[in-house]
């Protein structure tokens, strides 16, 4: 009977394994493609500017058709690995911050729109990083940046009756704290987190009254920064951002 038993454990156990076998995604050819390219601009020791062959000659050397090849070049362009310029051949591209953040976008934006979770997320670590960044950029701001802050702020004012300029201003206002700070990054990141909230935002800006009250908490922003005073800075940028952060949620929950 104890044999018997033994068996039948086996027969299920090898069961159980039968039926949840381990998957292995299928990579697709224009992956293959990309793998390769990116083998041959490091064995070749291209540098950035230099060209890659020719959709003819990579459709000869691996094998394939013009689909995956144009598919590879793109994709390799959209993570800024290679620059593409209409009837000329694919280059290598010069690496920058801005390109990873721009690949990275392409994939962010697609989550947002499936997730109100991400949302909460992406909004969470806006606040954490604007409130450092306001400090830093009350802490380093030269007296002329302070003056380009105060122009910006003038012309996100002369925006009120213009919803897609007044959005457009909004968004140059925080990259113009980002750019105070002194680090390159810091801006491109601010610029990011901006354009991946700009769906929601686009429809918070138009709610009524909600004009005039970025407004009045841009200027305690500016007062503060010019003032030179870090802590003050950052509960005023709080106050923004949480208020903005609840009208986001409203909206979601309404839509």
């Amino acid at each position: 009977m104890s044999n018997t038993f033994f068996i039948t454990r086996q027969e299920n156990s090898t069961t159980v394994k039968q039926r949840a076998p381990e998957q292995i995604r299928k990579r697709r050819l224009y992956e293959e493609v990309m793998d390769r390219l990116v083998d041959l601009i490091k064995a070749d020791g291209l540098a950035p500017g230099d060209k890659l062959p020719s959709e003819r000659d990579l459709m000869a050397r691996y094998g394939v058709g013009r689909p995956a090849v144009r598919e590879a070049l793109q994709n390799m362009a959209n993570i800024g690995l290679i620059s593409l310029t209409q009837g000329e051949r694919a280059s290598v591209a010069t690496p920058s911050f801005s390109n990873v953040m721009q690949a990275v976008s392409l994939t962010t934006s697609g989550i947002l729109r499936s997730s109100s979770e991400s949302l909460d997320e992406l909004k969470e670590a806006r606040l954490l990083f604007e409130l450092q960044m306001v400090r830093l950029a009350t802490q380093r701001a030269s007296d002329t940046a302070i003056e380009q802050l105060e122009l910006r702020y003038q012309a996100h004012t002369q925006a009120l009756n213009n919803s897609e300029e007044f959005l457009k201003q909004d968004a140059l206002f925080h990259r113009e704290i980002a750019a105070m700070t002194g680090n390159a990054i810091f801006a491109n990141l601010s610029q990011a987190l901006i354009e991946w909230l700009a769906e929601f935002h686009q429809e918070l800006v138009r709610l009524p009254g909600a004009e005039n009250l970025t407004l009045s908490e841009h200027a305690s922003i500016v007062a503060a920064i010019r003032s030179r005073d870090a802590d003050a800075a950052e509960t005023a940028m709080r106050i923004h951002l949480t208020r903005a952060n609840s009208l986001y949620r409203h909206l979601v929950t309404e839509g």
